[in-house]
């Protein structure tokens, strides 16, 4: 049986009142989910994230699971929730800064360089340093608002609207 080690009685000790043993799961197809997760998000963050939370909902729903095919639940409850991560971003999209930034960095023509470094001074011209920071922390560093509060001492929302602010100044920059 596949489930053999990770299902245990439940307090009232009756037969059929079976429950999944989370941890014994955790532990035997954690390396299968958090695989799959990063095979769909292609980042190492939401992928723990994402397989954290896949069985979070495992738990949060161990009494009402089949107990048939866990690695078939666990990949499938590990795909629904990687989609959902991924829904969730393309409605709060922030892709179009991070396209910018690594189209900047990955170029390897002297000229293209100059022109980078010149729209990257225009740019953070007049702006405060903490803004530079708060910029490179969030969209370099790959750290989140609240990440990036902690780090410069400000608000989340003090944060996110510097943030827009310099969005918004590279957007009419780009444009213009």
């Amino acid at each position: 049986m596949a489930w053999a080690g990770v299902l245990y009685y439940t307090d009232s000790g009756k037969e059929g009142s079976l429950a999944i043993d989370v941890e014994a799961l955790y532990r035997k197809y954690g390396p299968m989910v958090l695989r799959r997760c990063r095979q769909l998000l292609k980042d190492e963050d939401k992928a723990l994230d994402a397989m954290q939370e896949t069985f979070v909902r495992l738990l949060r729903h161990r009494e009402r699971l089949d107990a048939a095919g866990p690695s078939s639940l666990l990949y499938r409850i590990a795909t629904n929730v990687c989609l959902n991560v991924l829904r969730g971003e393309r409605r709060r999209p922030q892709a179009g800064d991070e396209e910018l930034l690594l189209s900047i960095a990955s170029l390897d023509d002297h000229e293209e360089r100059s022109a980078a470094r010149s729209f990257l001074d225009r740019l953070f011209g007049g702006e405060r340093e903490s803004t530079r920071t708060m910029a490179t922390l969030h969209y370099v560093d790959g750290l989140t608002l609240d990440e990036t509060a902690a780090q410069v001492g400000l608000s989340v929302s003090g944060v996110r609207k510097r943030l827009r602010g310099l969005r918004a100044k590279g957007l009419a920059l780009e444009e213009g």
